[in-house]
């Protein structure tokens, strides 16, 4: 294991292993190890009851988030016509069809982070499947990026919207932010993305689902939340609902 730097050991002294901290107290104490010369990311990392190889226990989806990534987020549009100029005209980074298409396959290009494409261009895209999808840049209707509203999906996606998909290890990556933000901005969008993350809940989840939620600043250790209490906070909303 590599060995961590000096701000990192100073930063971990300050955090209590076993302790499951309350979501307010968890983004105060890892803003407190942000210690790097630069805006650090802040990340969520979500651990489900549930087996990513069965296609019933599936968790994806999207979110916006209320104070956004506090990253600029650069769009790649596959659209033609009408729905090529609309992209364009609501700010969209890139814009095209087959030539776009061309120069991800050849030139391994990938200057952009979020992918949207009109169904009627999927069969120019779904071709890009193994080059896009290891990335998690494929266009997926789900996610809102499959879809004819270009200009609503990439309002949406510049106003701060992140996809969340579980991975091999069923486990949740997704960004909150800043630690420029602040705790208050901080604990508005992991409340969102948690509460979308327990929404998505598949109906043949088994056992406990909100195994573990730890969030962590691009160069700090992670500090784990109280999955009991956001489980509870989130059936009383719910219910008040």
């Amino acid at each position: 294991m590599p060995k961590r730097g000096k701000k990192y050991q100073d930063s971990i002294k300050s955090i209590e292993k076993l302790k499951l901290y309350d979501m307010d107290e968890a983004v105060e104490a890892m803003l407190s190890t942000a210690k790097a010369n630069f805006d650090e990311t802040v990340e969520v990392h979500i651990k489900l009851g549930v087996d990513s190889r069965h296609a019933d226990q599936q968790v994806r989806g999207a979110v916006v988030l209320p104070h956004g990534t506090g990253k600029t987020v650069r769009v790649l549009v596959f659209a033609k016509g009408d729905k090529a100029k609309e992209a364009q005209q609501a700010g969209a980074d890139f814009v095209g069809e087959g030539e776009l298409a061309e120069k991800i396959q050849k030139e391994n290009w990938f200057d952009f982070d979020v992918v949207i494409a009109t169904p009627d261009m999927m069969g120019v895209v779904g071709k890009l499947g193994r080059v896009l999808g290891p990335k998690g840049l494929m266009p997926n209707p789900k996610s809102g990026t499959v879809t004819f509203d270009v200009e609503k999906a990439l309002q949406e996606i510049k106003a701060g919207k992140v996809e969340y998909r579980l991975d091999k290890t069923n486990i949740i990556h997704v960004p909150a932010g800043k630690k420029s933000f602040g705790t208050e901005k901080i604990v508005d969008n992991l409340k969102v993305i948690i509460d979308a993350v327990l929404k998505a809940k598949p109906a043949a989840a088994k056992g406990k689902y909100l195994k573990s939620v730890t969030i962590a600043s691009t160069m700090g250790p992670g500090i784990k939340l109280n999955t009991t209490k956001l489980t509870d906070s989130f059936v009383s909303k719910t219910k008040a609902e």
